[in-house]
Order: structure tokens, then sequence, then C-alpha cells
């Protein structure tokens, strides 16, 4: 008669390969559906579409169009902008012209004063009323300089004052020398700050129309690339000369000379 030892040794060896044919078949089964899978995914995923040459040259000509518009728009805005920096300059150009002038009149006329310091001044006799003639002549011409603009409010104060090297007990020829030494000095000061101003505007122009011309040879690069014919890209150098009257003309500049021409 078997032991209990015996027949449960003997359950275990019968049952153990039975146990194992079924996990065997169980693993054969997954990795079947699992190759299935695999070599069968278009049923899980959508085809991938075809492409349409039509449809993408279509978009790719409508992006360029809608990029020349935009750069059109900038380059006009820009032409505009080099039209009204080139105004400005011409302004203050022209004003410095104005300064240049009047500075060169006061240069003349503290000249033809300090020559004339040759001569001896007049003598007249140093009473009290010529001497208030004096101060009184000193003071009508310093105020009719400063109506002029040439003597500051700060200078006519120091004339009524008598400071600052004004003496009013001098003889009108010498005062008339320091009043025109003293209005020269002005209207240089005057001239140097307008030439400073003309200079900034003149680089300012500058600027702007270069700009100007970039963005015109932009919009003409991309006005070329949306034409439907194929026409040949040219050289940046001569696209440059073909739209530098172009861009002049927009900046309201002679196409000759598209530029802010700086006059000496």
């Amino acid at each position: 008669m078997p032991t209990l030892k015996q027949t449960v040794l003997h359950h275990f060896l019968t049952e153990i390969p039975a146990a194992a044919a079924i996990w065997s078949a169980l693993l054969v089964l997954a990795m079947a559906v699992l190759a299935a899978l695999v070599a069968r995914p278009e049923r899980d995923t959508p085809p991938d579409p075809v492409p349409d040459p039509a449809a993408e040259e279509a978009a790719r000509r409508a992006d360029l169009r809608r990029y020349a518009e935009e750069v059109a728009v900038a380059a006009a805005g820009a032409a505009q902008t080099a039209r009204r920096w080139r105004e400005q300059w011409l302004t203050a150009h022209d004003e410095l012209d104005r300064a240049w002038r009047a500075y060169d009149e006061a240069e003349a006329a503290a000249r033809r004063l300090a020559g004339a310091t040759v001569l001896r001044a007049p003598r007249t006799p140093r009473t009290p009323a010529e001497y208030a003639a004096r101060e009184r002549w000193l003071h009508h011409a310093a105020m009719t300089a400063h109506w002029r603009g040439d003597l500051t409010a700060r200078q006519l104060a120091d004339v009524l004052a008598g400071r600052n090297g004004w003496d009013p007990r001098r003889h009108p020829a010498e005062q008339e020398i320091v009043l025109a030494r003293a209005v020269r000095e002005g209207r240089r000061a005057h001239w140097r700050a307008v030439a400073e101003r003309e200079r900034r505007a003149w680089r300012d122009a500058e600027l702007a129309a270069e700009a100007a011309r970039v963005l015109a040879v932009e919009a003409y690069a991309a006005a070329e690339a949306v034409r439907p014919e194929a026409v040949p890209v040219r050289p940046a150098e001569a696209v440059t000369q073909t739209l530098a009257p172009v861009a002049a003309g927009a900046a309201g500049v002679p196409a000759a000379r598209w530029r802010p021409a700086r006059v000496g």
C-alpha cells in the first residue's frame, strides 16, 4: 500500500507536464496575436494622405504673394519716412545758411570797427551830462541788439548793471566795438549749434534713405518671385542699381543722387 508521501509525489509528477503544456499553448497563442497586430497596422491607423503637388504649389505662391504685399507696404512707409527726414534736413540746412550769413555779417562788422581803433576817439568834455549820454547810448544799443536776438537776457542785464566788461563811461565808439564783438560771439555760438543740428538731421536722413533703399530692393525681389513666368534672379548689385532711382523718387530725392546731398 503506497504511503502518503508517495501519493503526493505521484500527483505532482503527473500534473506538472499538463500545466506546462497549458501555459505553453497560451504563450504561443499570445505571440500569434501580437505578430498579427504588428504585421497589419493599417487596420488600426488610417493611411497617410497622398501629397497634392498642385495644392502645395498654390499654398507656396499664396505665401509669396502675402509676403510681397507686406514688404511693399513696408517699403512705401519707409519711403515716406525718408521723405520727411529729408524735408527736415533741408529745413535745418536753410537755417544753417541763414545763421552763417548772420555770423559773417557780424564778423565783418567787428573787423571793420576793430580797424577803426587806429583812429583816436573824439575828445568830449567829461561832465555828468556826457557820462549820462554815454550810458543812455549804450543802454539803447544793447536793448536794440537784444530785440534783434543778438544779446541774451543775461547779457542785457550785465549791460544795464555795468558788469562783466560793460562800462557805460566809455566813449560810444569804444562801446560800439565791445558790443559788435559780443554780437559776433553770440552769432558764432548760434551758428555752431545750428550746424550740429544740421549734421544730426543729415545723418538721420541718410539712415532713413538707406532703410528705404533696402526695403525697395526686398520689395522688388518679392514681386519678382510672385510673377508666374520664370524670371532669372539678377545679382544684388544690378537690383540695387535698378531700384536706386525708384527709391529716390519715392523718398523725394532727385534720381541722379537719391541720397541727401550734404552741402558744405
